[in-house]
């Protein structure tokens, strides 16, 4: 299938669940598939058809996959997720600096441009019924996701601004 980007929403917030990741239930997720070149959207009865794109995959590509949305989908599938091919932009970023940053913040200094919410606001417009709202909020993740992917790999870089001295520097990106 080639490259398939994605992220995953859920239905409960970590407070809900005691800080269980496996807990907190897929309400939705949005995947980019290079190689049918359009986004695709999964309710969550569609699980089983996301795992199956991921497993067809070339290569899984996304921000804090290890570290949250395998976690989320490991309940729906006997399936190693974590023995993908996986690309986490965010897990590659935090190798180079020795911390972590949010998809918001590079978003925000190399695109010009933020996300449209939160993971909390996810959960609302899940339990409101706004499931189009949550796909759109979702599918634009991806696409952060997929230009800040195609930025670091044409110029070698990504830009962060130091908290601290608030200087904008570059971090290394190496895939």
């Amino acid at each position: 299938m080639g490259r398939v980007f994605f992220d995953v929403e859920t239905k409960k917030s970590f407070q809900e669940t005691g800080g269980k990741k496996e807990d907190l239930v897929v309400s939705c997720a949005a995947a980019f598939s290079e190689e049918e070149n359009r986004f695709i959207h999964f309710r969550d009865n569609q699980v089983q058809e996301l795992i199956e794109n991921l497993f067809s995959a070339s290569l899984v590509i996304g921000f804090n996959i290890l570290g949250f949305d395998y976690y989320v989908l490991k309940p729906y599938t006997e399936k190693d997720l974590f023995s993908l091919p996986t690309l986490d932009l965010m897990r590659e970023l935090q190798k180079e600096l020795g911390f972590r940053l949010s998809l918001d913040h590079l978003a925000l200094e190399n695109l010009g441009k933020g996300k449209k919410g939160s993971g909390l606001d996810a959960i609302k417009w899940y339990r409101e019924g706004k499931i189009d709202k949550l796909l759109e909020y979702c599918e634009y993740d991806v696409e952060i996701t997929k230009e800040l992917y195609e930025l670091g790999k044409k110029q070698g870089f990504l830009y962060y601004r130091d908290k601290i001295k608030g200087e904008k520097k570059k971090v290394k990106c190496l895939w």
